[in-house]
């Protein structure tokens, strides 16, 4: 009898979903891998995905996002951010699978994209997002229900992170709202507040950031001009939001309050011990960081943004990355025959767990199960919520 037994414990279901053998249908997390996985010390898992690939041919196009480990990477057809190769699946209509090999919500972005006939393939369901989960639709609706009681919701347009889940995407498409990624959210912001333009009502017009308080308050005052008087956030777990009406009504950014687990930990004290450690260094982060480390930061941008500037970067630069460590390590190895030093922003090492689940043993474990007619993992959004989401993406994609 296990100690278990004997105190008469049983898992959690959380313990249960961060094991992998439960799902939770609010979440993008969950659910155990049906199959048998290879085991990861096999020596012949390189060999066994190439000859899988290759069998399928030009019926199955992989995308690698930029966070993904080297080894999942190397099979990629592409590599981009979420965006990017959501997009590039939708350039690639002859491919009947579409290996997405990243998160949750960037494959629900890819089945929006692409043909009815393609069949979107996550390799691992239990590779979620935290921010994204961060913001429910059932959480959502109740905060409209709260803007409209404050009579602010008929002046608020919502931008929605392309973080989001698909049902997160449709409630903005309802709303007249649009997506924006992390390297056009000025735009988007811009386009939004222009949506108010001409009225001669009595509130001006202001805008619902989903689901990450940092990207919009940093685009916000950085990219607008704004205070940060002028942003508030809403607290999904408090009444109101945690609220007032009256700040609402003066707030011109309803900020969710989500954020990203990796891009979060990075702090001040990260770029004063950097700065400290490495004379010269170029601090450079993404802006899903904390308002005050963008502030101190050299450089800010989007991941294509991060690899376009270390690209341009002059031989013997130093460059400290607040950026997830798979791609700065990546990047680190790139840059080294050019003489650039890049480290990892902080001391503390942080993949992007969800985002790490994707390894060799799923992948190889879902290309052979492609190859043998079967199909694992399929991600698959309703017409309804397909339909609405797909208005605020192509919203976005009209944006000048």
């Amino acid at each position: 009898m296990t100690t278990a037994q004997t105190l008469d414990v049983q898992p959690t279901p959380l313990a249960l979903l961060l094991l992998g053998r439960e799902a939770d249908p609010k979440s993008e997390r969950g659910v155990e891998c049906p199959g048998d996985l290879p085991a990861p010390s096999d020596p012949d898992l390189v060999a066994r995905a190439r000859a899988a690939k290759e069998k399928l041919g030009d019926r199955v196009f992989v995308l690698g996002h930029h966070y993904q480990r080297d080894e999942v990477i190397e099979f990629a057809d592409v590599t981009g951010d979420s965006f990017k190769l959501a997009r590039d699946a939708a350039a690639r209509p002859d491919a009947e699978f579409i290996v997405f090999c990243g998160v949750h919500f960037m494959a629900e972005s890819a089945d929006i994209l692409t043909g009815d006939d393609q069949q979107v393939i996550l390799p691992d369901l239990a590779a979620g997002c935290s921010m994204a989960d961060m913001a429910t639709a059932e959480q959502v609706a109740e905060c409209w229900d709260v803007l409209t009681e404050a009579g602010v919701a008929d002046v608020t347009v919502p931008v929605s992170y392309m973080n989001s889940s698909a049902d997160i995407k449709a409630f903005t498409g309802r709303h007249g709202g649009t997506i924006c990624t992390s390297s056009n959210a000025r735009r988007a912001l811009e386009w939004a507040f222009a949506q108010g333009e001409g009225r001669t009502a009595e509130l001006d017009t202001k805008v619902l950031f989903l689901p990450d308080q940092h990207l919009g308050r940093n685009t916000a005052v950085r990219d607008l001009g704004m205070s940060l008087e002028d942003c508030v956030v809403y607290n999904p777990h408090k009444p109101g939001g945690g609220l007032t009406v009256e700040e609402l009504r003066a707030a011109k950014m309803i900020l969710w309050r989500g954020h990203c687990s990796v891009h979060g930990r990075f702090s001040l004290d990260s770029v004063e011990d950097v700065r400290a450690r490495i004379p010269g260094v170029n601090v450079l982060v993404h802006p899903e960081c904390k308002h005050e480390v963008v502030a101190a930061a050299d450089y800010v941008g989007s991941t294509e943004h991060i690899i376009q500037t270390l690209e341009a970067a002059p031989a013997g630069s130093k460059w400290a990355i607040g950026t997830e460590l798979n791609l700065v390590r990546r990047l680190a190895n790139r840059f080294a025959s050019e003489g650039k030093e890049i480290v990892f922003l902080d001391k503390t090492v942080c993949f992007c767990s969800t985002m790490n689940r994707i390894d060799l043993p799923h992948l190889v474990w879902t290309l052979e199960s492609l190859a043998e007619g079967k199909v694992v993992n399929r991600i698959q959004v309703d017409q309804e919520t397909e339909h609405f989401a797909k208005l605020a993406l192509e919203r976005m994609l009209s944006l000048p």
